[in-house]
């Protein structure tokens, strides 16, 4: 159960109402709605991130879940392996994330991404050597996309665990 109650969106603007229809009032963006103009904003980089850029979407969305597994985010992680899957993150890598390193299923970009996310979460910054790693097999634009993806589903998470958002079927809210 949440910590604190859902924002009453029948006192909300019109234009996060809006917002929130277009995100099909996800118990997520609820709580968010306390705040609009901070919502509106959270939504547009979201946004950005998920549909802009050039970064492939399988390996974003493969580094945004694993990020949601390593901030201990169960929503975030059911949500993003389904949007994973509808962009091409096959079964297989999913149910791999939790044991990446030992999984055969990854190629050698995705794991150098995984291996940058693991070491976002964990790190005070990743080492020179993971940096490195990705960093020679993507364009600038793109290892920004892949620091920013991973930051933003901190955020996220960390957001999701404080405020106890409950749980929804994936099939309502992704």
């Amino acid at each position: 159960m949440a910590r604190i109650d859902y924002c009453d969106t029948s006192k909300s603007n019109e234009r996060t109402r809006e917002i929130l229809g277009k995100n099909r009032n996800a118990n997520i963006f609820r709580m968010m709605a306390h705040s609009p103009s901070y919502f509106e904003q959270y939504c547009r980089l979201g946004g950005a991130i998920r549909h802009k850029g050039e970064l492939d979407p399988v390996v974003r969305e493969l580094a945004i879940t694993r990020t949601g597994i390593l901030c201990e985010a169960p929503y975030e992680v059911v949500a993003h392996k389904r949007i994973g899957k509808n962009v091409g993150v096959t079964d297989e890598q999913n149910e791999a994330l939790e044991d990446w390193k030992s999984a055969t299923c990854f190629n050698e970009l995705q794991r150098a991404a995984l291996a940058f996310a693991d070491e976002i979460v964990r790190l005070s910054r990743p080492t020179d050597a993971t940096f490195n790693a990705i960093a020679s097999k993507l364009t600038p634009a793109a290892l920004v996309e892949l620091q920013l993806s991973v930051g933003f589903y901190i955020m996220t998470s960390k957001f999701l665990e404080t405020f106890a958002i409950d749980m929804q079927p994936v099939s309502e809210v992704v």
